[in-house]
């Protein structure tokens, strides 16, 4: 039997006007309460107990709140732990804009210190950023230290509770960096009887209703410090978590006896406590908090609050698409697969394709290359050949982690430097050079704040200067991100302080080394600090095959595992980066993995177009089914030119669940200059048994009632269907293991 699902309502899909929050902080005081009431929350304080109640238009309820510092002398102390609870408000203008600030200070005579929360609102936007400072209150009183510090926390102790309306409640738990294929997943409630859902989501969380999609989404705002937790365990009761712990401090590492993402490997990955912040005035994370109908527009709040506070990087013209070797010879190179003439045949080949090339010029990105084999001459040479194609050269490095034999690092220096290897390296709390990857073959991570790492960044960006790379790959950024027992900057205190200097370190050096035309691919890494690249994996490397599960093909690397996590992601294109990544497309095989057929080709297209991604891919174009594939897909005149804008669509039904047999869909609005400003539909189908089918509404599409339209199929550009002037909705069906994208043509009549 068929499933039909109607489509969840999402009015303000993209086309909401900031201007409906409107701005308008009322106060309302009693003698034992001082409320702040806007258009998208009312905050409510007990002056005699010191916590905090939020109320939302859409029923989400946070009540008994508090706020926190655990120092490592004192220990825990909350706000509610304080007699005294005054308030003041005051207005404040900053890169976000014009607002007001509620202004709590917590004090006594019983503690040193007093605690302040801040809650800003601004005018016409939906949420309210966050954040808790202790200050000493003389100023001279021993330092305050802390590696542990929350602005809200739902705790049990004070008979806090979260509530989210709706029959089908979920957190969403989000790991720490992309490494490993660790899953994003979605948490339910327990069934009568079983545990608990508990885990830890890292720098963001989103607790909402799966079928109304509508929710709270929870984050860290700032990222040059602390690494953020969001510590959370559900109710037994439908819809109420019993504790939320909002914390700047995680340090988690990897427990190979649990499941990946939970806990096995979802986590920091650290092998030392995260680092302490010390001194008379010491601060949390600022955290965001929205609660909206529609998640996704809370999501998209989300990033552009994280934008507008740390900045971001913006591209100009198309954007690039690019051939990577990847694919088709492995790491470093060392089986010679490929080597330098088959790279030239790849150009050449490329160059064929008029439409994949008609935009912007293809990049070759020689990725993961031994220097043996791919020397700095060999790949200029490869640059110059690569130019008389019309195609630019791609570079790839990794800054902050050293690949080596185990313990062979007495005798080694850092490239470009005098420095020993084994004096840059982080270590764990016996000493020990922290493996970043363990191994016999395995990387060492190495400390971003030493000068010695500034010498290799400046050494390998004149290697790409000398091959006239327009295109960075920088690789197992995660590694400079690890706490450590040593630092040489002795005033950078933490592991992502570290990996925020690093990385600035690393755009300021490209930018005067290269140029600011230089574009930059993260692959593993955080997503946070995201302003120093223009795009990030969603995903590990992604192998192509349909299902984790496909009989012959690694347990990972999926399509549909990439787009189950990428379902609840798509906002971060054009939020935090001008695009996604979703690694690339292949032809006919991955490395050494069995052949991929055409409709397993088709999805992966797809959904790269649905996340926003930029167009890669890593084929081995002397195959002639790869070349047939390649001008069937890749040079295709329809995909071609929306990869030349790439727009990530809205999540209508996204990901739920750890099953493989997902079924998702997705729209993007008829704002897209590359599909000639026509709407776009995609449904997924994951389901080896089962058919899709989906049924819409005009007024969820934003589609004009009395207008005829054609619907389109994306690749070929045939009539596949159309709803007739009047009929207020439609279905559509997308068969087993297969996906289809419409265009939504509207017909002058």
């Amino acid at each position: 039997m068929m499933m039909k699902i109607l489509i969840r309502p999402f009015a303000v899909i993209a086309l909401v006007l900031l201007g409906q929050y409107a701005f308008a902080q009322k106060i309302f005081t009693t003698v034992s309460k001082a409320e702040i009431t806007t258009s998208h929350v009312t905050i409510s304080l007990n002056v005699h107990t010191g916590m905090v109640n939020y109320t939302f238009p859409n029923g989400i309820l946070i009540t008994n709140t508090v706020g926190y510092i655990n120092d490592v002398k004192l220990g825990i102390v909350s706000t509610a732990d304080f007699t005294e609870h005054k308030y003041t408000t005051k207005e404040v203008q900053d890169n976000i804009g014009k607002g007001r600030t509620f202004i709590i200070t917590h004090n006594d005579n019983k503690h040193p210190f007093v605690l302040e929360q801040r809650f800003t609102n601004y005018e016409s936007l939906p949420y309210t950023l966050i954040s808790l400072t202790a200050k000493n209150k003389d100023g001279q009183s021993a330092a305050l230290e802390t590696r542990d510090i929350s602005p809200i926390a739902v705790l049990p102790k004070y008979k806090s509770r979260l509530f989210i309306p709706g029959t089908e409640p979920r957190i969403l738990d989000v790991p720490f960096d992309n490494d490993d294929w660790t899953p994003t997943v979605e948490r339910s409630w327990p069934k009568t009887g079983d545990a608990k859902s508990t885990g830890i989501t890292y720098e963001f969380t989103a607790v909402y209703d799966m079928l109304k999609n509508s929710g709270l989404v929870i984050g860290s705002v700032k990222h040059d410090f602390w690494k953020t937790g969001l510590a959370y365990q559900t109710g037994t009761e439908l819809g109420y978590v019993d504790s939320l712990k909002v914390f700047g401090g995680a340090s988690t590492p990897d427990d190979p006896k649990l499941k990946p993402a939970y806990g096995g490997n979802d986590g920091t990955h650290d092998l030392v406590a995260h680092g302490t912040m010390i001194g008379q005035s010491v601060s949390s994370p600022t955290i965001f908090l929205c609660a909206m109908a529609d998640l996704h527009e809370a999501f998209v709040q989300y990033g552009n609050a994280n934008s507008a506070i740390n900045g971001k990087q913006t591209w100009n013209g198309y954007a690039p698409v690019y051939w990577n070797s990847f694919g088709v010879e492995g790491v470093l190179g060392y089986e010679g697969v490929m080597m330098p003439p088959a790279v030239e045949k790849t150009s050449d080949f490329l160059h064929t394709l008029n439409n994949f090339s008609g935009y912007s010029k293809p990049v070759m990105s020689i990725d993961s290359y031994d220097q043996g084999i791919y020397s700095t001459e060999v790949l200029a040479n490869l640059g110059k050949y690569f130019a008389k194609n019309n195609q630019q050269m791609g570079f790839y490095f990794i800054p902050f982690a050293m690949w080596s034999w185990k313990d062979d690092i007495n005798n080694k220096k850092i490239p470009g430097s005098n420095y020993p290897l084994k004096d840059v390296l982080l270590h764990d709390n016996d000493g020990k050079p922290i493996m970043y990857k363990d191994g016999k073959w395995g990387a060492y991570a190495m400390d971003a704040t030493h000068p010695a790492i500034r010498l290799y960044i400046i050494q390998q960006l004149k290697k790409a200067k000398a091959i006239n790379a327009k295109f960075l790959k920088i690789d197992f950024l995660t590694g400079g991100a690890l706490e450590s027992t040593t630092r040489y900057n002795k005033n950078i205190r933490t592991g992502m302080q570290a990996y925020d200097y690093g990385m600035k370190t690393l755009r300021h050096l490209v930018d005067s080394i290269m140029g600011k035309d230089i574009f930059i691919t993260q692959a593993i890494s955080p997503m946070f600090p995201h302003q120093y690249a223009h795009t990030r994996f969603i995903s590990t490397d992604v192998y192509s095959h349909l299902r984790d599960d496909q009989q012959g093909f690694p347990h990972w690397g999926s399509t549909e595992a990439s787009l189950a996590t990428g379902s609840h992601m798509g906002w971060v294109q054009g939020t935090l980066f001008p695009y996604t990544n979703l690694d690339v497309s292949i032809m006919k095989s991955f490395q050494k993995n069995p052949d991929l057929n055409e409709q397993e080709i088709k999805v992966r297209i797809y959904a790269m177009m649905v996340m926003g991604s930029i167009l890669g891919d890593g084929s081995d174009f002397r195959h002639p089914i790869a070349a047939t594939r390649a001008q069937e897909f890749l040079n295709n005149k329809q995909v071609a030119a929306f990869f030349s804008n790439p727009k990530a669509f809205i999540p209508l039904k996204a990901a739920d669940g750890e099953t493989f047999d997902q079924q998702m869909s997705f729209y993007l609005p008829g704002n897209n200059t590359a599909t000639g400003n026509n709407a776009l539909l995609a449904l997924f189908n994951f389901d080896k048994q089962h058919h899709f089918e989906q049924q819409f509404t005009r007024a969820t599409l934003h589609l004009d009632l009395h207008k005829k339209y054609q619907f389109k199929d994306m690749l070929t550009d045939a009539v596949v269907g159309e709803l007739t002037k009047d009929e207020p909705d439609f279905k559509l069906n997308a068969n087993p293991v297969d996906a289809l994208m419409i265009k939504l043509v509207p017909v002058n009549e």
